[in-house]
């Protein structure tokens, strides 16, 4: 077991240590410290851009490998305590020009068109942790099979007992989940909740009701911190949508979404959800290929997901493409759930993709 970061305490000479957070070539979460001198505390503006080697990263060549990472967003550092913060920031080149691993620029150009819409988003990110090449929860196996040496061999009684459980037979890995959760409370990002999922292993965290780019700042931010609670629990947070492959659940990211009107508009539900559900059937080839590599495998018609290939949606529907909540066709106004986006989908090309189409395009026919 690694570990634990230790908090820091002040020295007679202040100073914060700002942990510049950025997204890979491979979406994933990387980072490096920055001692900021002389400064008992540290916002955002007193933050300036930094550097590192996008050619170990994926995201540059060797002969011109500086990419410059812009702080966009500074939330509470809880490994390290106050006043130390981690940075979220954006990949860009030495011209402030958003590099192509960079999607955030996109999306938020997005949600500035259309601030007045009030975008809210709430993202299910679901997670199945290994350790040792098997999920939490598995049996394990040292003998080499056909596949290498990290094929699963045993498997657990079948799924039914484990989603929303209790008890050390049908739950592993609760320390891990509950530290991150109060981890990213400490840390100041809107976590509404977490459970255990169908599959022994495998859990999930909501994050929202985040208004546009928040959401992806919060999801990102969410992630880099899971990570590192796992690093000192000595386990692994998979993202990938089908871990398993059979007859066992995969993981998505479910993502909320509602406009002003959505939620308080009479009749919302008719004059603004629906017809932005029928925006997103027809988009629905262009959604799937910006909703995460590998999501063929999951979206199979089984395990409560729709088939990739045909949209649906439905009240209280598990298994459609798009489910409308029953509260919301009751009362006649609220939010969707677009279950079509996979574990490991990049929250901020799923989140202006929706609001662009559900959103931007019926404004432009308005």
């Amino acid at each position: 077991k690694a570990a634990p970061v230790v908090k820091l305490g002040r020295t007679k000479a202040p100073y914060c240590l700002a942990e510049y957070v950025w997204i890979d070539a491979d979406g994933v979460t990387r980072s490096k410290t920055r001692v900021v001198h002389n400064k008992k505390s540290v916002t955002l503006k007193d933050l300036s851009s930094w550097n590192f080697d996008g050619s170990s990263t994926g995201q540059a060549p060797g002969d011109d490998s500086e990419v410059i990472i812009k702080p966009v967003r500074v939330f509470p550092d809880p490994f390290r305590g106050a006043p130390h913060v981690l940075v979220l920031t954006e990949c860009v080149d030495p011209k402030g020009m958003p590099i192509p691993t960079n999607t955030r620029r996109l999306a938020n150009s997005y949600f500035l068109k259309a601030p007045k819409e009030e975008p809210w988003f709430g993202i299910e990110q679901e997670y199945t942790l290994f350790k040792d090449g098997h999920p939490l929860g598995w049996p394990k196996a040292s003998a080499r099979s056909f596949g290498g040496p990290t094929t699963q061999l045993g498997f657990p009684g079948a799924q039914g007992p484990y989603y929303c459980s209790a008890g050390a037979d049908t739950s592993f890995g609760r320390e891990v989940v509950e530290e991150h959760m109060i981890k990213c409370l400490e840390a100041g990002i809107n976590v509404s909740g977490t459970n255990g999922e169908v599959m022994p292993g495998q859990w999930e965290y909501q994050v929202g009701p985040c208004v546009g780019i928040e959401a992806g700042d919060h999801l990102w931010m969410a992630r880099y911190i899971l990570d590192r609670v796992c690093e000192i629990h000595g386990v692994s947070a998979s993202l990938k949508p089908k871990p398993i492959p059979g007859d066992w659940n995969g993981a998505g990211c479910h993502t909320n979404y509602s406009t002003k009107k959505m939620r308080e508009l009479r009749n919302g539900y008719k004059k603004a959800i629906l017809p932005a559900i029928d925006r997103l059937a027809s988009k629905h080839a262009e959604h799937i290929a910006a909703y995460g590599e590998g999501n063929d495998e999951r979206l199979t018609g089984k395990h409560e997901t729709a088939s990739i290939d045909k949209f649906s949606y439905g009240v209280a529907d598990r298994g459609a493409s798009v489910r409308i909540p029953n509260q919301t066709a009751s009362a006649g106004k609220g939010y969707l759930e677009d279950r079509r986006p996979a574990s490991n989908m990049d929250p901020y090309v799923v989140t202006g993709l929706i609001f662009k189409t559900c959103t931007l395009e019926a404004t432009k026919k308005s």
